[in-house]
């Protein structure tokens, strides 16, 4: 295992604040296949992503959102959803994984994100449905605010050994 792998990692922290710059097609596509790897009950795959550029459309975001409003500023908002059609029984952990996998390569990129968590509020999961106009069977989980960061912030890690139990609790 590569100690920068590791790195990278521990560097991922929740970023807020963003330039004016633009986040690539590439750098989209590569968000969106990263978080397409991840694991799925029985391969299931329920997410749909909705990508968001749009001034107008992350401004409704940031104001449906009780807690989004670095939507204002950010130029990328990556909305992760699952299908209950697909996967009524593991949607949230399937798209769970998939957006840790979108946070992590958000850093090796060099972006900034933070999760916004959407799902169970069902205040935040109608709001979210009515600006993107989602359908029913699709229950948006989180919202990720995504750009080049305009703020700093050490790597760190939260390990605590308190938290281990070896061979039971």
């Amino acid at each position: 295992m590569s100690k920068e792998f590791i790195q990278s990692i521990l560097a991922r922290r929740s970023i807020r604040k963003y330039t004016a710059a633009v986040v690539s097609s590439d750098d989209i596509a590569t968000l969106l296949e990263a978080a397409m790897a991840a694991p799925s009950a029985s391969n299931r795959k329920p997410w749909h992503f909705i990508v968001v550029t749009k001034r107008e459309t992350l401004d409704s975001l940031a104001k449906a959102h009780s807690y989004g409003k670095m939507l204002f500023a950010a130029p990328l908002c990556i909305v992760v959803c699952g299908d209950i059609r697909i996967s009524s029984r593991y949607w949230v952990q399937d798209c769970s994984a998939a957006t840790e996998n979108l946070l992590l390569a958000t850093t090796a990129l060099g972006l900034g994100a933070v999760w916004l968590g959407v799902h169970p509020r069902k205040e935040r999961i109608i709001a979210v449905r009515n600006v993107l106009k989602i359908p029913m069977n699709i229950i948006p989980l989180n919202l990720i605010s995504i750009g080049h960061p305009a703020e700093e912030k050490e790597p760190r890690t939260q390990f605590d050994s308190a938290r281990i139990h070896r061979e039971r609790w």
